[in-house]
């Protein structure tokens, strides 16, 4: 994705010490920059960091707010999820202004859940209420008209304020180091249970890469009310991370376990597995497959997990082969009934694309562009929602200028591929088809005329 080349900014709309455009004072803020969030960098909490703070948040460069991109061609915005113009009313019901991601799941229990990362609130507080993560439930069942969002997991005080459900092995706040953040990467149901994936990010790095300190799974028994973060899942990427803190039952580091940093899971569709597709830290890594029996207790078990070798499945994590080649980086992947194929989503250097297979294990097709770069630049972390079905797709992505979420729909018409077609289809964003006509931002009555030309 393209990062401006020296963005300077904050969490709720500073630019060099003042309020952004479309920053607004109150909830949103336009106090200058506060506590550990001094001098924040880049582009949202899986994007990508800029400048030479390569420790801070990769944080936006305008306050948070509901931008609403309007485009021609097959792929549409439906509305804002989350912060101002949003019909959910995240500020006031959740103190939640801005955010990203919304990894979604099926609860098994007439729910989606959605899952998000680094999170702020009231910008005139101390430390903008920074929260790595919270977690949205919702059982709006009507996709076509967007995504209304039942409730959250509360703190006590302050009122209506969505605390922060998953915690690192280490208990530090946001910011610390070495466990700077803990972000949700993949969600899944299993015997009644919810399953996060997490990765602890140490640092963020380069421009769309970051280091983690290991990834790690959390489990609920409450409809994701409280989360236990569990020592025995975790995929330790580096050295010395637990030096001094004493978290038994951690497994011995492992050299592949750094392409097992972030999940996409696929729930059980019949024979009797779970799939779990494993990504490095970053944007530049290919997607590797394991399956592990749907059981609580296969998925809190590493021994129990299989890793595909390109022929066959070994329990050998060493002998994981790539199945989706290229840099795939916020990865989802679940079955498509109108297509009668499998979707993986994810974002590249072109943009937002899909591949298409009838088997998780490949081959995958070439790919499609839904939403390019080139139109779009500041996108990210393209997460489908699991109860979409016919010919439209609808998931949810994240612009790093705006820092929320904004829910999407595509018109999937024509666009089946055969898993073994591997040419991409021309991007959308440089053939015309593609055009940002125009920007709404429905909290502020704006519309904001774009030139094509130009």
């Amino acid at each position: 994705m393209a990062t401006p080349a020296s963005a300077v900014g904050g969490p709720c709309g500073q630019v060099n010490g003042s309020s952004g455009s479309g920053g607004s004072s109150g909830s949103l803020g336009s106090s200058g920059l506060t506590g550990s969030l001094m001098g924040s960098l880049g582009s949202g909490s899986l994007g990508s960091a800029t400048g030479s703070l390569a420790n801070s948040l990769p944080w936006i460069t305008g306050s948070p707010d509901g931008a609403l991109p309007v485009l021609s061609g097959r792929t549409k915005a439906v509305e804002m999820v989350t912060g101002p113009g949003s019909p959910n009313k995240t500020i006031d019901r959740f103190s939640v202004a801005g955010t990203d991601l919304g990894i979604m799941w099926d609860n098994g229990s007439g729910q989606v859940l959605m899952a998000f990362g680094d999170t702020v609130g009231d910008c005139d507080e101390p430390g903008d209420q920074w929260r790595s993560n919270v977690l949205f439930r919702s059982s709006d069942t009507t996709l076509s008209d967007g995504m209304r969002l039942d409730d959250s997991p509360l703190a006590e005080t302050p009122q209506n304020f969505s605390r922060q459900v998953i915690q690192g092995l280490l208990g530090q706040n946001p910011g610390s180091f070495p466990e700077f953040t803990v972000i949700p990467t993949g969600g899944v149901a299993v015997d009644g249970k919810q399953y996060v994936r997490w990765m602890s990010v140490r640092s963020w790095d380069t421009p769309g890469e970051w280091t983690t300190n290991y990834s790690g799974l959390a489990e609920s028994s409450d409809n994701g009310d409280t989360w236990k973060t569990l020592p025995q899942t975790v995929r330790l990427n580096r050295e010395g991370v637990f030096d001094g803190v004493d978290v038994p039952g951690i497994p011995a580091l492992a050299s592949a376990n750094k392409n097992w940093q972030m999940s996409a899971f696929v729930p059980d569709r019949g024979d009797g597995f779970v799939y779990e597709f494993g990504t490095p830290s970053g944007r530049s890594g290919e997607a590797r497959l394991a399956r592990v029996p749907a059981t609580s207790a296969g998925m809190t078990d590493l021994t129990q997990y299989e890793y595909w070798t390109g022929s066959q499945w070994s329990s050998d994590i060493d002998a994981a082969k790539p199945v989706i080649k290229g840099q795939v980086s916020e990865l989802s992947v679940q079955w498509n009934d109108y297509l009668g194929k499998y979707i993986a989503m994810y974002t590249d250097v072109s943009g937002l694309v899909m591949r298409q297979a009838d088997s998780l294990t490949g081959p995958w097709s070439g790919k499609q562009t839904l939403i390019s770069s080139v139109t779009l630049p500041s996108l990210y972390g393209g997460l489908m929602h699991p109860w979409s079905q016919g010919k439209d797709l609808y998931f949810v992505l994240t612009t790093w200028d705006r820092y929320n979420v904004i829910y999407m729909r595509t018109d999937l018409s024509g666009m089946r591929m055969t898993s073994t077609d591997t040419a991409d289809r021309p991007d959308p964003g440089t053939t015309g088809e593609q055009q940002l006509l125009r920007v709404e931002t429905p909290e502020q009555g704006e519309i904001l005329q774009l030139d094509p030309q130009k």
